[in-house]
């Protein structure tokens, strides 16, 4: 029986499973909508600075909600804020016709769904903070993130498919059912962390990443009102925090990016269908399922085995992916090749999650009592790198189109991927520069 006790799956384990479906689904919703929009609207004539509009209006309303996300789970819990968000996400999905003519029924969905998932990554990371203990937590960030990308290959994998044979609204219909049934799962699974499930709670995971009160369980997030204040100035203007922030906005920049114009890329620039790729379209994403993972595993060994600090540890990563991630982004526009397309798409988004050992997991390091909320801070650059530039890509494609120039052109691709290579170089030096592995919030 003792024995028995000894191998039981610890629950923090069960809790990082969760999330790390929970970003698989949603990262499938987003490439989803991608591809389900692009082939209604492509059916119907809509030009390209329209359907940026519309690809955009998603991070409009995440934006809106970053903020308030990590407030909500840091005072109502992360849990509960989770789920809810999960649910109306989904909802939204269910009830939403995909009707690429109906342009402001589109728009309200759209900015709904991302107000919804707003809320999301900042109540992972603070559940994470709750749960996870220093000597896990690059590599427990990573894995939870590296769902992201599993999700979005398996996307690109399988709906293409599914909106040839059964239409682009068969897309909806298969993301809310799946968004519904992870709902299920965390309420019927997830809990609030007690004191047995992390012994080293004493010195909170390491440093002691949230209250521990007297009583048997940690106090829920509801009850730090009356523990914390944050430090709103210290956030705002505080060098390391900022860091963060600007290698957020470039990597969801560049992500956004190819998330949402690759397809167009391969069906317009080299004239390939995106059912005639077959599995090679996967392979970007699943490249960064592979190299997020490996990056978190990596820098724990680094942290543990005492090789480097957290803090050289974190600019390595982070500037080895950045920098490797720039310069296949300036090579994907001088390949006409598919083949060589993939292979510098998957190089670039796989180190660019490589990188995320370095400035995605730093928050947890420099504020891991305000995790959520910095989290939210940080997101909200990243999400406006989305409205900047899945916005700014259409605008460019439009008028490269209005000046007769033809979108199979290198000349009308090439600022689409040098505006984020150029950010990559410029983020990854300011990273260097001003980031920091050790707590600076108490």
């Amino acid at each position: 029986m003792e024995l028995l006790k000894k191998m039981r799956f610890p629950k923090r384990y069960s809790i990082i499973l969760l999330t790390f479906i929970c970003t698989s689904v949603c990262y499938l919703e987003r490439i989803g909508f991608s591809i389900a929009y692009t082939a209604a609207a492509d059916s119907i004539g809509v030009n390209q600075s329209s359907k940026g509009l519309i690809l955009s209006v998603f991070y409009y309303g995440y934006v809106v909600s970053q903020v308030p996300g990590g407030l909500a789970a840091q005072y109502v819990g992360g849990r509960r804020v989770l789920l809810f968000s999960f649910l109306l996400w989904s909802l939204t999905c269910a009830f939403a016709p995909l009707d690429a003519g109906k342009v402001n029924m589109m728009v309200v969905a759209r900015f709904l769904v991302g107000v919804a998932q707003g809320f999301i990554f900042p109540s992972i990371h603070t559940i994470l903070a709750q749960w996870v203990p220093l000597h896990e937590r690059s590599r427990s960030i990573s894995l939870t993130t590296s769902g992201m990308y599993l999700g979005a290959a398996g996307g690109m994998l399988v709906l293409p498919s599914l909106v040839k044979y059964k239409g682009p609204q068969s897309v909806f219909m298969v993301e809310s059912a799946l968004g519904i049934m992870w709902s299920f799962l965390w309420f019927r699974f997830s809990s609030d962390p007690v004191r047995s499930e992390h012994p080293k709670a004493a010195a909170g995971f390491g440093e002691h990443n949230l209250p521990v009160s007297r009583e048997k369980k940690i106090p829920s997030a509801g009850n730090l009102r009356r523990f914390t204040k944050i430090p709103w100035k210290k956030i705002i203007f505080n060098l390391p925090i900022w860091a963060i922030v600007v290698n957020n906005f470039t990597f969801h920049y560049a992500l956004y990016v190819l998330m949402n114009w690759l397809p167009t890329y391969f069906e317009l620039g080299l004239q390939l269908s995106l059912q005639d790729m077959g599995s090679s379209k996967m392979i970007p994403y699943f490249n960064m399922f592979i190299f997020s993972n490996t990056g978190g595993i990596l820098a724990d060994h680094l942290i543990t085995r005492r090789f480097l600090s957290v803090t050289k540890t974190r600019k390595l990563l982070n500037t080895i992916g950045f920098v490797i991630a720039a310069l296949a982004l300036m090579s994907i526009p001088l390949f006409r090749n598919p083949s060589w397309t993939v292979i510098c798409s998957s190089i670039s988004l796989g180190f660019l999650a490589l990188g995320r050992a370095g400035f995605a997991v730093n928050h947890m390091d420099v504020a891991p009592r305000y995790a959520g909320i910095v989290m939210g801070v940080s997101n909200t650059a990243g999400t406006l790198a989305g409205i900047v530039g899945v916005g700014l890509t259409g605008w460019i494609l439009e008028a490269a189109k209005s000046a007769d120039m033809d979108l199979t052109s290198i000349e009308c691709w090439k600022n689409v991927f040098l505006i984020p290579a150029y950010l990559c170089i410029f983020s990854s030096f300011f990273f260097l520069l001003f980031a920091t592995g050790e707590k600076i919030f108490e």
